[in-house]
């Protein structure tokens, strides 16, 4: 039997509340709130996020494959998943590829990872924004979700696969050209008219594919870009219990939105209960699953979704990149080294330093020698940091370095079991900066010079 073995989500702790927008644009709409990835976070980052609380209480449960889905890729030629692979510190051996343009890629990959016969790491993430004042700048969020998918015989089934359908046809929704930054779409009511009967169509092929009737189904998760088309999924499946949508307190996620509905949906299930999730992008899929034990929860979504904290509008336009304002009076950094990332890339992506193999002594950077003559030069044992607690020794705020969202908050941060570094503090507000504050490494975009982006560690509060 095949279906989802663990799931998580990650949702960026920054949100835009709507009246803010509402407010500037003297509008009348400006209910509930959108999720908002932060300067420094990217579709690889926000994945990366995803992927690591997935991964952090399992054991020997490394995936064969990364699939990595986005529309927003950081880069449109090169595999962005090889840096969520790298971070990871998974094996050469794990395949890593990406799924990328149409929204419609997420659940594209889900479907295909539950008809292959490997383990299967997806993740699905992106960074959804729009022209200021319209629709999408207002309904879109940003997220990531990762479900990791297999056979039982790897272990007990989150959500086991029924069956589904798929209804395929060619017109005019949403689209993109390579060279614009955001999205357009087609009139609402064109798009509902055509949808109306794919949808049935899929309906009736999913239940008959999986042996099942209308009354059989628990919920349904429905995914699209069309409230209208998606309040007549509704009334067509006739299915009373619509799993909340997330629309007012995360937004549409976008290529991510399928696998970060169904992970929200998860969490709440009972066992045996039958799941239906329909995405109505670019015509119709429906997968039906049956919800198995519940997982143990690192941090769901609704926790995550209760612990952000709002930014102004101003914010929200510069970190969108649609409000350019004065850089601090200082050089922009030059691109990194290609060799010598390679060299790092342990240290790099992974934030992995180095253990003295007889004082125990951290060392971060890595290095080749101890600081103790005890230790054996040469003879330095990995020590991985990423999930290790920090407190904050001393800082500085810096108005004058190069930074995308000035000002920067750099602090020395002292490890638990040893090691010591001066390392940016990302998420908080200056003012809320203090000595002895509990932090946690996380994995962020530094910078981007001649179109290469430059990943590493900064550090966030622990929340």
């Amino acid at each position: 039997m095949r279906g989802i073995l663990r799931t998580a989500a990650y949702v960026p702790y920054r949100h835009l509340d709507r009246s803010e927008i509402a407010d500037f644009f003297d509008s009348s709409i400006s209910e509930g709130r959108r999720s908002v990835a932060a300067h420094d976070e990217d579709a690889v980052t926000m994945g990366f996020e995803a992927s690591r609380l997935l991964l952090s209480n399992l054991e020997d449960c490394q995936p064969n494959s990364i699939w990595f889905s986005t529309s927003t890729p950081p880069y449109m030629e090169k595999t962005n998943a090889n840096v969520i692979h790298s971070a990871l510190q998974l094996p050469e051996s794990t395949e890593a590829f990406d799924f990328g343009g149409a929204l419609k890629s997420g659940i594209g990959a889900l479907k295909a990872a539950l008809l292959s016969t490997q383990k299967i790491l997806l993740v699905q993430s992106d960074v959804r924004s729009g022209l200021p004042s319209g629709e999408d700048e207002r309904n879109s969020g940003d997220a990531a979700a990762a479900l990791l998918v297999g056979d039982e015989k790897e272990g007990s089934l989150l959500a086991r696969y029924i069956g589904g359908a798929s209804v395929t046809k060619e017109f005019i929704d949403r689209w993109r050209n390579p060279k614009d930054e955001t999205s357009k779409s087609w009139e609402s009511r064109f798009v509902e008219a055509t949808y109306t009967p794919l949808i049935s169509r899929a309906w009736e092929e999913a239940l008959k594919n999986s042996d099942l009737t209308s009354d059989s189904i628990s919920k349904i998760v429905i995914v699209g870009q069309n409230q209208r088309v998606k309040k007549q999924v509704a009334k067509i499946l006739g299915i009373q219990v619509v799993v909340d949508d997330l629309s007012t307190t995360i937004g549409n996620a976008g290529t991510a939105e399928a696998s970060l509905l169904l992970v929200s949906a998860l969490e709440d299930a009972k066992p045996e209960e039958k799941i239906a999730l329909c995405s109505t992008v670019d015509g119709v899929e429906i997968l039906i699953f049956e919800a198995g034990d519940n997982q143990e929860i690192t941090s769901s979504v609704q926790d995550q979704v209760s612990k952000t904290r709002p930014i102004s509008y101003r914010k929200f336009l510069q970190w969108k990149g649609m409000l350019a304002v004065q850089p601090p009076n200082r050089p922009s950094p030059d691109r990194i080294s290609a060799s010598a990332a390679v060299r790092e890339s342990d240290w790099k992506h992974g934030f992995v330093a180095s253990r003295g193999d007889q004082t125990g002594l951290i060392h971060m950077p890595p290095s080749r020698v101890s600081v103790s003559e005890q230790d054996q030069i040469d003879s330095m044992v990995q020590a991985p940091m990423s999930n290790r607690i920090g407190r904050i020794v001393t800082f500085t705020i810096d108005h004058l370095v190069y930074s995308e969202n000035p000002p920067i908050v750099f602090a020395v941060v002292d490890f638990e079991g040893g090691g010591r570094i001066p390392i940016e503090i990302t998420d908080i507000d200056p003012s809320d900066v203090s000595i002895g504050m509990e932090v946690i490494p996380t994995f962020r975009k530094i910078f981007t010079a001649d179109g290469i982006h430059n990943y590493f560690w900064k550090v966030r509060p622990v929340r």
